[in-house]
């Protein structure tokens, strides 16, 4: 929703908040068969892609979302082969993957190929290893794949969705959660996006409950600053298959080669420290 022509608006009335950037134009508008696209010039975040009128990507900022949800995730499995990211069309996450030298394949499973499309024309910069050969790009349903990947043939499963309303609601309950369950291989990972800490702290409590209850030995929640998502701080939640501490493989070398802007050892160790009110909520539930 716009205040005027000069300005996007995201407004919240659950939450009773809002963001709004300054716009040069809109470039770009359809209806696919499963939402609503936007693409926004805007003046001081670059280009801004919007999904039923909610905010999913800038050029400015994307960078934080896109580290966090995978850097992160990767560092704390020994050994992350096989990756499957369901959602993330705009295929920051997939580059960000694609970063680590002992991945030998990486499929993204999006419902919609326009987010993709489109994010090759105007975010050009986050499809740049869509060409890598270990890379899939797979159009469709993301529950229907994950129901039908082989037991124990994943290391990392990256749920890079919206929030949980229209297409990706089904990709937030314990039926799903089973199901990645199952294609994880011992000590496997689930990472997904999670919403706000300080918005939506009732949801990621129910999600752990339900990664829990789905099989899951243990969650974790990271959080990192997001600032065009609600309140601008967002968090992932980490689903562990079996018991143990998450690995921490964090060589200065290797990190220094993924050439990232806001991901480092030190961000990595404070991601996983989270404010008092959060982990009392977390242990609650």
């Amino acid at each position: 929703m716009a205040l005027d022509e000069s300005w996007f608006t995201e407004t919240v009335d659950k939450t009773g908040t809002a963001f709004s950037l300054k716009l040069g134009e809109r470039v770009h508008a359809e209806k696919t068969p499963y939402q609503e696209i936007a693409i926004y010039r805007t003046a001081s975040f670059g280009y801004l892609m919007t999904i039923d009128g909610c905010t999913m990507v800038s050029t400015r900022d994307n960078f934080l979302y896109h580290e966090m949800m995978s850097h992160p995730a990767l560092h704390s499995h020994p050994d992350p082969r096989d990756v499957v990211i369901v959602g993330g069309g705009d295929c920051g996450t997939l580059r960000e993957v694609l970063k680590h030298p002992q991945v030998r394949r990486a499929v993204q499973v999006e419902i919609d190929e326009r987010v993709t499309r489109l994010s090759e024309q105007y975010f050009p910069e986050l499809c740049a290893s869509n060409g890598d050969p270990r890379a899939t790009l797979y159009f469709g349903d993301g529950i229907a794949w994950m129901k039908q990947a082989p037991a124990a043939s994943l290391d990392l499963v990256i749920i890079d969705s919206t929030d949980p309303v229209g297409p990706a609601e089904g990709l937030f309950g314990r039926k799903f959660y089973v199901d990645c369950l199952q294609a994880l291989r011992p000590g496997g990972l689930l990472v997904q996006q999670s919403e706000s800490p300080l918005l939506h702290l009732e949801l990621i409590v129910d999600m752990h409950r339900a990664m829990r209850q789905a099989g899951f030995a243990q969650t974790r929640l990271l959080h990192f600053p997001q600032p065009i998502y609600p309140s601008g701080w967002w968090s992932a939640s980490i689903a562990q298959k079996t018991a143990g501490g998450l690995a921490q493989r964090l060589e200065p070398a290797a990190i220094a080669a993924l050439d990232t802007r806001y991901y480092n050892a030190q961000t990595h160790a404070a991601a996983f420290a989270v404010p008092n009110f959060v982990a009392q909520a977390l242990a609650a539930g």
